[in-house]
C-alpha cells in the first residue's frame, strides 16, 4: 500500500509539473513612448539603462523592428494586427477633444487572449479613443486599467490643458500627490503581479509607459542637465523594479517579455536617433525604426545576439497569439514572427507599409531591400547630433513634433528610392539611377492603396470640454 501511495504521489507530481509547463506563457508587453533609436544604453553609453541593457543583451535585440511615425497608429497595430490605413488611424493621432477611435468591431489582442483563459491588465497610456465607454480599455478586453486616455499629460499632475486625465478602471483616480508617473505605473504593475498566481493563471500585462513623451519632467531636475537622460533612467528603474518582482514571484519560469518604442524620438525634445535619418512624425528610418528587444529565460531557443530580420508592429499581434496557443484571423496584416524571434530563422515578412496618409498626401513602402517614399517624409529631414551639456535640446526645426493638419509643403522630390540594406541611414536617393525599380514600387504602392480606409480624423467636439465632465477628460460625449 505504501508503495502504491508513493507511486500515486509521484504520478500526481509529474502530472502537475506537466500541467504547469503546458500552461500558456505569461506575456509582458512594455511600450516606451517617443524613445529614440539612440536613447538606449546598449547603443549609446550616454544613456543609463542598466536594467534594459541586461534584458536586451541576454535576450534578442531587434535591429529591424518597425513601428509607425506617431503614437496612435502604432498602438493600433499592437492591439489589432492591422495597418492603420486599414482602420482609419493613419493620419496624426487621436486628439483629446476629438471623437476618434479604433473601430469597435476589431477583436483586440487582450480579447483574443481571454479566449484561452488569460487574465489581462493594462497600466499606462491608451490613446486609442475614449469619447464613448466602448472604446476604452476595460471594454476592449482588459480586466483592469490604470492610466490615461490621451496623448500626453504632466508626469506629476496628470493633467493636459484644462482637464485631468487619470483613471482606475472607469473611475477618475488620484495617485499619491507628488509621485512621478513611472513610479505610479511600476507600483500598479507590481500590485498586479502580486495578485495573480503565476503557477495557476496566465497573465498578459500591457505596460505602455508615459515615459519619455514630453513634457520633459523628471524626478531630479536640480541634479541633471539632461532631462531626457533622467527620464529614460526613470523608465529603466521602473522596468528593473518590475522584473525583480517577476523573478521573485516565479513568472520568469514561463514568460515572454517584449520591449519596444511606439515611434522614433522627437529631436526637438532632446531625443536622438543617430545614425538614422529623421525623427518622430517622419517616414524616415529615424521615425519608424523602433528600439526593441525580446527576453525570456525559457522560451527563446537562441539568445544574446542581434536579430536583423524584418518585422513590423502589426506582427506582434499574431506572434503573441502563437505564443499563447491562439490562431490569429487570416485577414489581419500581421505575420507570425515566432520562429524568427525564437530561432533566428528567416523572416516571413518581405515587405511592409510604413504608412499611407491621404490627408498629408505621403506614403512609404518597403519591398525587399528597397524603400519608396511618396511625397514629403515629414518636417525633420536631417541627421541630428547628440545633445550636449550646453545644449540639451538637439538642433532641430522649431515645429510641433506631431504631423501638421495640412499637407506638408516640401522641396523633396515626389518619389525617393533608398536601398536600406546598403544605405540604412538614407543618404543616397537612387530613384534616378533605378527608374524601373521606382515604377515597380509605385505599382505595388498603388495595390496597397486600393484597400485604404479613409482617415477617421474628426474635428474637435465642444462636448469633450472637461468643464462638462467635472474637470476631467471623460467618456460619454459621442
Amino acid at each position: 500500500m505504501a508503495v502504491e501511495l508513493s507511486l500515486l504521489a509521484s504520478f500526481v507530481s509529474i502530472f502537475m509539473a506537466h500541467a504547469s509547463s503546458a500552461r500558456p506563457p505569461h506575456i509582458v508587453l512594455i511600450v516606451a513612448d517617443d524613445l529614440g533609436w539612440n536613447d538606449v544604453g546598449w547603443r549609446n553609453p550616454q544613456m543609463h539603462t542598466p536594467n534594459l541593457d541586461k534584458l536586451a543583451r541576454n535576450g534578442v535585440i531587434l535591429n529591424s523592428s518597425y513601428v509607425q511615425p506617431v503614437c496612435t497608429p502604432t498602438r493600433n497595430c499592437l492591439m489589432s494586427g492591422y495597418y492603420p490605413y486599414h482602420t482609419g488611424l493613419q493620419h496624426d493621432v487621436i486628439r483629446g477633444n476629438a471623437p476618434g477611435f479604433m473601430p469597435s468591431n476589431i477583436t483586440t489582442l487582450p480579447q483574443k487572449l481571454k479566449e484561452v483563459g488569460y487574465v489581462t491588465h493594462m497600466v499606462g497610456k491608451w490613446h486609442l479613443g475614449y469619447c464613448n465607454w466602448k472604446y476604452t480599455p476595460t471594454y476592449r478586453g482588459f480586466d483592469s486599467f490604470m492610466g490615461f486616455y490621451s496623448a500626453m499629460e504632466g508626469y506629476y499632475n496628470h493633467s493636459e490643458g484644462d482637464g485631468y486625465d487619470f483613471m482606475f478602471n472607469t473611475d477618475v483616480y488620484y495617485p499619491p500627490k507628488g509621485e512621478y508617473s513611472a513610479n505610479v505605473f511600476a507600483k500598479r504593475a507590481i500590485d498586479i503581479l502580486n495578485a495573480v498566481n503565476p503557477k495557476n493563471e496566465s497573465l498578459f500585462l500591457y505596460l505602455p509607459f508615459q515615459s519619455v513623451h514630453d513634457p520633459t519632467e523628471n524626478r531630479d531636475k536640480p541634479r541633471r542637465a539632461f532631462l531626457l537622460v533622467s527620464m529614460v533612467s526613470a523608465l529603466d528603474e521602473a522596468v528593473g523594479n518590475i522584473t525583480t518582482v517577476l523573478r521573485e514571484r516565479g513568472y520568469m519560469d514561463n514568460l515572454l517579455l517584449i520591449f519596444t518604442t511606439d515611434n522614433g524620438g522627437p529631436v526637438i525634445h532632446g531625443a536622438n536617433n543617430l545614425p538614422l535619418r529623421g525623427a518622430k512624425a517622419t517616414l524616415w528610418e529615424g521615425g519608424t525604426k523602433g528600439a526593441a528587444f525580446v527576453y525570456s529565460d525559457t522560451l527563446l531557443k537562441k539568445t544574446k545576439y542581434l536579430n536583423t530580420e524584418m518585422m513590423h508592429a502589426v506582427d506582434w499581434f499574431p506572434t503573441l497569439l502563437h505564443v499563447a496557443g491562439v490562431t490569429a484571423d487570416s485577414n489581419i496584416d500581421g505575420l507570425d514572427m515566432w520562429p524568427t524571434l525564437s530561432e533566428n530563422t528567416p523572416s516571413p515578412r518581405k515587405e511592409f507599409v510604413y504608412n499611407i496618409d491621404e490627408i498629408l498626401k505621403n506614403a512609404a513602402i518597403r519591398v525587399g531591400n528597397y524603400k519608396l517614399i511618396e511625397g514629403s517624409p515629414g518636417h525633420s529631414n536631417g541627421w541630428y547630433p547628440l545633445p550636449t551639456e550646453a545644449d540639451p535640446q538637439s538642433k532641430a526645426p522649431a515645429i510641433s513634433e506631431e504631423y501638421s493638419h495640412e499637407a506638408i509643403i516640401s522641396s523633396e522630390p515626389q518619389y525617393q528610392l533608398f536601398d536600406i540594406a546598403n544605405d540604412p541611414t538614407e543618404h543616397f536617393d537612387i530613384s534616378k539611377k533605378y527608374p524601373e525599380v521606382v515604377n515597380q514600387m509605385k505599382q505595388r504602392l498603388s495595390e496597397y492603396k486600393k484597400s485604404l480606409v479613409p482617415a477617421n480624423y474628426p474635428p474637435p467636439d465642444p462636448k469633450s470640454n472637461p468643464k462638462y465632465h467635472n474637470g476631467t477628460w471623460s467618456p460619454g460625449w459621442c
